[in-house]
């Protein structure tokens, strides 16, 4: 995660890591170089908020993390909290209520993440091409394919909507022109091909903020499952199903050695996550598809990726051959092993990956809807 020194040395620190001159900078956010060297000096504070959210996404950097040190700055609040409570009077009251309650870090923590259930995005991977669905996906990315009526992605919309999540963001790749849902923010994943799930994630970096549920396109999930992973309050959570031998009884095209399996402890901490059940040892369950950051997840979480491509670009990382074929759980795992925590959100069932014919079929049956043999 970025260190908190102070405002100024942290903009010149994240200016030289994404390769900006101090004019060049200055010029982008409309604000004198001289200026910008002062700030960075701590010769001047924080500039105003306008400016700030123009650093913040340039910088790849979360706005909080500017505004609360641009606070400190100024020897004040942050300005965007400052700007809020200019406009909404009413939340002097409600910080002096908190006050005279003395409310601990545990009551404002769980307020904090009510709230945040109702703030929370989602963002989902559609790039790939679906080889091993064959015909079904010669036109289509396997996302659109119909269940009952409805496609896989709009049962995904659906489930997610009635969680009150409405800011959905997708990123396309192959026959990107299928997706043409409205309401939705795209981006456009143009090297899928030559990438990977973790690398594609990246191609919608600019939504990566806040509370956030990133999850695989090719799952089909219960609203409960939603339901169930807004309530995790960690910083980085995964979705885990304890009960996913079933499904793979039958299984043939996607044998149990590929699951992306899961090891955790009793704190239902990650350990282990990936194709890592060799029969050597005992895994717990299977990722889902589904991860859930939180304010803080989210800047843990592009900071260790760009730090990361630095060094593996090109190169083996975990499982991967070369960085770029990286899948999620890859990234998961490196995480773990430089101690960052993972939490597992537990579930027992209520979802199903669609990843090959015989997984369309059997997915088909439990709609009730004819399959015309392959």
């Amino acid at each position: 995660m970025v260190k908190k020194k102070n405002f100024g040395s942290l903009i010149r620190e994240l200016r030289i890591k994404n390769d900006f001159g101090q004019r060049e900078l200055a010029t982008k956010i409309g604000i004198a170089a001289s200026y910008l060297n002062d700030i960075e000096k701590e010769k001047r504070s924080a500039p105003k908020q306008i400016v700030i959210k123009k650093l913040s996404n340039l910088l790849k950097v979360n706005i909080d993390t500017l505004n609360d040190l641009a606070g400190i700055s100024k020897g004040n609040v942050a300005p965007d909290i400052g700007e809020y409570i200019e406009k909404n009077p009413r939340i002097v009251s409600l910080i002096r209520s908190i006050k005279e309650n003395n409310l601990n870090e545990d009551q404002i923590e769980k307020i904090e993440n009510s709230l945040n259930k109702n703030n929370c995005k989602a963002l989902i991977i559609a790039a790939g091409l679906g080889s091993r669905l064959k015909k079904h996906t010669e036109n289509l990315p396997k996302c659109m394919l119909d269940f009952g009526g409805k496609t896989l992605l709009q049962r995904q919309l659906d489930s997610y909507k009635k969680n009150g999540i409405k800011d959905i963001s997708l990123i396309r790749g192959y026959k990107k022109e299928k997706i043409n849902y409205k309401g939705i923010k795209y981006f456009e994943n143009k090297d899928y091909k030559n990438n990977n799930i973790l690398n594609s994630i990246f191609y919608a970096e600019k939504v990566i903020s806040g509370n956030i549920i990133i999850s695989y396109s090719d799952i089909l999930f219960d609203s409960s499952v939603v339901e169930r992973t807004l309530n995790s309050n960690h910083d980085i959570s995964v979705v885990v199903d304890i009960d996913w031998r079933g499904y793979y009884v039958g299984r043939k095209d996607h044998p149990i050695s590929e699951a992306e399996n899961v090891i955790f402890n009793s704190n239902n901490e990650v350990e282990k996550i990936g194709k890592i059940n060799t029969g050597n040892e005992e895994v717990h369950g299977e990722f889902i598809g589904m991860i859930k950051l939180s304010n803080r997840g989210t800047e843990i979480f592009k900071e260790h990726f760009h730090r990361l491509k630095k060094i593996y670009w090109n190169k083996p990382f975990q499982r991967a051959k070369i960085f770029q074929k990286a899948y999620l759980t890859d990234f998961i795992q490196e995480l773990v092993d430089i101690g960052i925590k993972v939490h597992c959100v537990i579930i027992e069932s209520g979802w199903k990956e669609i990843d090959t014919v015989e997984d369309y079929k059997k997915a088909l049956v439990a709609f009730n809807k004819k399959f015309t043999k392959s």
